[in-house]
């Protein structure tokens, strides 16, 4: 399995056993979550600015309004850390200092790039939706030049990246384990509702089988 190289900024200081490397197993987080957190500085001032992305092969989409400050800091290839976090579940000790949580998160550095070329943004905005809900974009109509053209992408290269993951039940001190309390693991995940019908609906338009059917991972359709 191709690895991620180590860095000074991606290895891990604290807990460094629970630092993951693998590719596939990075991917496969950003895959499944929505939204990544963009930090950078701008005027020597910090910004994390949540947003939503998209991934194709080792390239890590970003998007926006042409008129966002990030975007336009961003495209000036400054240094950006891009972090995403999934919680998995809630780790309940018998101390609180030992409560925690499980969760897998990843870790990017980078110089993030402009994208000019047409091909390549309306790649990356198909690679938006289908990171959202797989199989939408064949439904739905296609950016138009305007629409284009008021959308900023950007392009950061999957080159320096970690995960970090925990996973298990909590780890209290030997003493406290007679203590009459209860610990454990509540495990979390991402559960759907009922499809709401948008108002102008026209009729005899149904629901889709990929939204009726939506599963973000492969582990919810077990």
């Amino acid at each position: 399995m191709e690895r991620f190289a180590p860095t000074e900024r991606t290895t891990l200081k604290r807990l460094p056993k629970r630092g993951e490397y693998d590719r596939e197993r990075v991917y496969a987080i950003l895959d499944e979550a929505f939204i990544c957190h963009v930090g950078f500085v701008v005027d020597d001032r910090p910004v994390v600015i949540p947003t939503g992305y998209g991934r194709l092969a080792d390239v890590l989409y970003i998007h926006g309004s042409a008129a966002s400050r990030m975007l336009r800091t961003l495209a000036e290839a400054i240094d950006v850390c891009v972090t995403v976090t999934l919680i998995d579940g809630l780790v309940l000790a018998r101390s609180a200092f030992h409560h925690s949580f499980n969760y897998r998160s990843v870790v990017v550095f980078g110089k993030a790039r402009l994208v000019t070329g047409a091909a390549e943004k309306m790649a990356a905005l198909r690679a938006f939706t289908e990171h959202v809900i797989p199989e939408r974009w064949d439904d739905v109509r296609e950016p138009n030049e305007s629409e284009l053209k008021a959308t900023t992408v950007l392009a950061l290269p999957l080159t320096e990246a970690s995960a970090k993951i925990r996973t298990g039940p909590p780890i209290d001190d030997d003493e406290d384990h007679a203590l009459p309390v209860w610990a454990g693991v509540l495990p979390l995940r991402l559960a759907t509702g009922e499809p709401v019908n948008d108002e102008q609906l026209q009729s005899g338009i149904t629901v889709p089988r990929y939204v009726r059917e939506y599963r973000r991972t492969k582990h919810d359709q077990k």
